[in-house]
């Protein structure tokens, strides 16, 4: 008999929807020895092949049942750079816990929580691993463009292999979409984030803030002029998406990106900030996903009355379950299988209220999900004063248009193959500046895939 798996603590959702504490509270050491218990160690681990970094998840499992928790510790540093931020927002619904033998009749391992524990324990303790870099006689400089997960992941592997690399960041913290887009409530930025980034200054890393490169530095001005044998491209996926649909340019209409930027960066959640950030009595968020989410709880957590607005049905949220599951805990609204189609202000030009279509979901689109179609006459109104678009982001033209010879998708993403190679010679790409917005663990992945190509692409030339 397998044992059920093991809950994590959580605070209160009556208090919690008045803080920005973090919602989970971890497990401790004897919780996470007995769910490491339930690993049945498999000769063929899918969940390993489900990790985008190819963790040892077996590996540091065992050692966590052991209550070795160094050891573990051990075994997740050497793929992963970024252990408790992984811990805390990677999918592993539909990574490594999805692929979980245990998960095809039963609860999969708690791999999340138990990667968290030992990131968390280590770190606390003082036990946290280093390191050890290789030295090579003449380490070539490579530059690594953007300071989010793909960017710190593929500059973590390079410094470990004994490369002089030098981080570029746009804004004025490090980080990325780590640091501006996620809640202080989901990944706690001075006690985690921060840690995380310390440990790759102490690999010998280096970090340029506030340098927009495409403005202050040119790819070309890296290459030619600073004296970099090789540049990595992780801008991420900033540029915001919107309905064009009447009403937009309305006060009060925000973008998902802009909203969570100054309540993170700007630090709008404490009461010791004078940050100007306008909330609103009543708020609509619109769009379905994980930004969605963190806007609305963001919203809630501020003093207003939250609904999501969603136009398919609630089976098909795209958000992670246990976001949604969260949300509705804290009394946010799930205005389901709903459409705006026009922002309505009023005399001053604020928002006064959302205007939406009911929808019936039809035919399946090409992504296999039943397309949502409008219902006729259904038109209501939804009171509001803000409304936070979260519709998805698309990576900023900004480097493709200034840099000679790299080529763009389709979609407004830099051009690259598997490996981050990109139709520049020496320029490499990875994550959300290739794909579009996508997850934290899918990042570090093609950063570190990038990361090797640049060492072959070195070691040839």
């Amino acid at each position: 008999m397998i044992s059920p798996r093991t809950k994590v603590r959580e605070q209160d959702p009556r208090q919690r929807a008045c803080n920005f504490d973090e919602v989970s509270l971890g497990f401790n050491l004897e919780e996470a020895r007995t769910e490491a218990s339930r690993c049945l160690h498999c000769k063929n681990p899918r969940c390993v092949a489900a990790c985008p970094v190819g963790l040892d998840i077996p590996g540091f499992i065992s050692k966590v049942k052991e209550g070795d928790i160094v050891a573990a510790a051990e075994v997740i540093a050497r793929d992963s750079s970024l252990p408790a931020v992984c811990g805390r927002v990677c999918p592993q619904e539909t990574q490594c816990e999805g692929s979980c033998v245990l998960g095809i009749k039963g609860e999969s391992v708690a791999i999340g929580n138990l990667e968290r524990f030992v990131a968390d324990y280590s770190r606390e303790n003082g036990c946290a691993p280093g390191a050890e870099c290789q030295k090579l006689d003449n380490p070539c400089k490579v530059a690594v463009v953007g300071s989010g997960p793909a960017g710190l992941a593929c500059a973590a592997d390079l410094a470990k292999w004994g490369y002089d690399v030098t981080v570029f960041e746009a804004l004025h913290a490090l980080g990325g979409v780590l640091a501006y887009g996620i809640p202080e409530f989901r990944l706690p930025k001075d006690k985690v984030l921060a840690p995380e980034i310390e440990n790759l200054r102490k690999l010998g890393v280096k970090f340029e803030c506030d340098c927009i490169i495409g403005r202050t530095l040119s790819i070309d001005q890296l290459l030619d002029r600073e004296g970099f044998k090789a540049v990595f491209v992780g801008s991420g996926a900033g540029l915001p998406k919107f309905m064009g649909i009447p009403g937009e340019n309305l006060n009060g209409v925000f973008s998902a990106n802009e909203f969570l930027t100054r309540n993170n960066l700007m630090k709008a959640w404490r009461s010791d900030y004078a940050t100007p950030i306008f909330v609103g009595r009543k708020v609509c968020v619109v769009g379905g996903g994980n930004v969605a989410m963190d806007a609305a709880r963001t919203a809630l957590r501020l003093g207003a009355e939250v609904h999501i607005v969603y136009r398919r049905s609630e089976a098909e949220l795209p958000a992670r379950r246990e976001e949604v599951h969260h949300a509705k805990e804290e009394g946010i609204v799930f205005d389901t299988l709903c459409n705006p189609c026009e922002i309505l202000g009023d005399e001053r030009s604020w928002v006064r209220a959302l205007r939406c279509l009911r929808m019936e979901l039809g035919e399946p689109d090409q992504s296999g999900r039943r397309s949502p179609v409008a219902i006729p006459g259904s038109e209501f109104e939804i009171e509001a004063d803000t409304v936070i678009m979260a519709l998805g982001t698309s990576p900023n033209p900004l480097i493709v248009n200034t840099t000679a010879g790299l080529e763009a998708t389709r979609r407004g993403g830099i051009s690259a193959d598997s490996d981050g190679r990109t139709t520049r010679p020496g320029v490499f790409a990875g994550g959300d500046a290739v794909t579009g917005a996508a997850t934290v663990i899918l990042a570090m992945g093609a950063g570190r895939k990038a990361a090797a190509a640049i060492r072959d692409y070195l070691q040839d030339k």
